[in-house]
């Protein structure tokens, strides 16, 4: 591999020349994309979003486009060639956001409000800025989608307009894939992708532009994600509600019968105790091994932070229990509790089950697992509501759903387009950060739409995240801080002018 030479005008200084003047004016402009709202289930709101952006790409010299099936939120499409560049990077990003409930929120999520610092640690609300005002890298933007998609794009539009105002050029060609539906599943995107495969296959290697910084507020870049998916288990007692004082100690108890079932899928330590579980997971290879090694130690301090004494799998560290699948409970119903509580055994109990897969893993292959398993508690397992006569057959009955859900991806450090990736990283955390800052990690714990890129396209594809971790990423006041917009910056900045690759 020989590395051709980057040209003396740094892009990384012209972005953060250009953002330095202009702070005020990128944060407006962030401001009025977060006031878009953006659920996917919306298509007027989701297409206005999409209209929005699209035309701030054509501003700074981007030719974009809409790509729009029927019926589903559109595709922003993007591309920029330049001559005689040899690699054509594909940045991925999401610009629909997750559902909202206004009440819960400190302000409207879509009416962006400035503070001085995260609103439970005391900030305050601050007017926005007017040209020449000093900007304080530590306040926070709240508003929905501030921290989980909007922030690359208001990073990006910048840095392409710092460089065509200066004349800098990228050294890649750039392809801009902009979902509209991520947080509702992104379940149009195959479509979209053999649609407009001709247009993606010049790429070599996909970023995506999404998800948090390292838990210690550090930047970092990650290879892989874990796949997703979600069952729910019904386990049945009487037809009906009964009366705790008239028939308890009597009648089937359906809260304990699921608690016992729920206990044996997993011991104290969080050691799932389905056979076969762990059977199917890759095994990591050198380089990730070193990548996990050479990684933070943050377990201590996160543990202060989020007010717990143990975690699961000690001393394995969240890093590594990141690498290994995931069997957690994300929810429990069987009547009701405080107010609501009634003197009543509920007829039926319901656990919603959330899975989480690593490379090796196959859905539908878990999903057996799991489905064997209740099998072997004495469990008649069954799809639909029992009737009458599976009733008065089995003692303990369970209805399985959902399943399906999406696999995981990881794509190889030793990739030679991603260690270009890694290298120009490395020059702007540590611009940002100091030397040596940069958190390379193997893999991340939640689940992004990688796999259509790398099955249907079969192009490696790694995350470059920018956002602050404690954004509060699908829930009420959703913020980002600004130091993480900044650093956004010198970080496209680099990665458009990372040195040209021969191999």
């Amino acid at each position: 591999m020989i590395a051709a030479p980057i040209s003396a005008q740094s892009g990384g200084d012209v972005a953060r020349s250009y953002r330095e003047v202009h702070e005020v004016e990128i944060l407006k402009d962030f401001a009025e994309l977060l006031s878009y709202p953006n659920s996917a289930r919306d298509l007027d709101d989701i297409t206005r979003a999409a209209e929005y952006i699209r035309d701030e790409l054509l501003e700074v010299g981007v030719d974009s486009e809409l790509l729009q099936l029927e019926g589903v939120p559109p595709i922003v499409y993007g591309e920029l060639n330049v001559p005689g560049a040899t690699r054509t990077l594909g940045i991925y990003v999401h610009y629909d956001g997750q559902p909202v409930d206004p009440s819960n929120w400190t302000h409207p999520p879509f009416e962006p409000t400035l503070y001085t610092a995260p609103i439970p640690q005391g900030g305050r609300e601050l007017p926005m800025p007017d040209p020449g005002d000093s900007i304080d890298p530590a306040w926070r933007l709240y508003a929905r989608s501030a921290g989980d998609d909007k922030a690359p794009i208001a990073a990006l539009l910048p840095v392409l307009r710092a460089f065509r105002e200066s004349g800098t050029q990228s050294t890649s060609n750039l392809i801009l894939f902009f979902d509209g539906e991520e947080e509702a599943g992104s379940r149009n995107l195959p479509r979209y992708m053999e649609t407009f495969k001709e247009r993606l296959d010049p790429i070599d290697i996909w970023l995506f532009f999404d998800g948090p910084a390292h838990p210690s507020g550090r930047p970092q870049i990650t290879f892989g994600v874990r796949g997703s998916m979600g069952m729910e288990v019904t386990v049945y007692g009487a037809t009906r509600n009964l009366h705790s004082g008239h028939y308890g100690n009597w009648a089937p108890d359906t809260g304990v019968i699921l608690s016992r079932l729920l206990v044996s899928m997993k011991d104290e330590t969080g050691r799932v105790l389905v056979d076969g579980w762990y059977d199917t997971a890759d095994l990591i290879g050198d380089e990730e091994r070193a990548a996990l090694a050479a990684m933070p130690a943050w377990d201590n301090q996160l543990k202060r932070e989020l007010g717990i004494v143990r975690s699961e799998g000690e001393p394995e560290s969240l890093p590594q229990r990141l690498m290994v699948p995931a069997l957690n409970i994300r929810g429990i119903t069987s009547g009701n509790t405080g107010a609501l509580a009634r003197n009543v055994i509920p007829n039926t109990a319901v656990a919603a089950l959330g899975i989480r897969l690593v490379k090796g893993n196959e859905p539908e292959h878990l999903r057996q697992l799991i489905i064997d398993h209740i099998q072997r508690e004495g469990f008649h397992v069954i799809s639909e509501d029992p009737d009458m006569e599976t009733r008065l057959r089995y003692p303990l009955i369970a209805k399985v759903t959902g399943g399906g859900g999406s696999r995981a991806a990881r794509t190889s450090m030793s990739n030679p387009f991603a260690q270009s990736v890694m290298a120009a990283a490395s020059v702007a955390a540590d611009r940002a950060f100091g030397q040596g800052s940069l958190v390379v990690a193997p893999g991340m714990g939640g689940t992004l739409p990688i796999t259509p890129f790398t099955e249907i396209l079969q192009k490696p594809a790694i995350i470059v995240p920018v956002a602050n971790h404690d954004n509060n990423q699908h829930a009420p006041d959703e913020n980002l801080r600004i130091a993480n917009l900044w650093y956004a910056i010198d970080l496209y900045a680099q990665l458009l002018t990372m040195p040209a690759t021969i191999f």
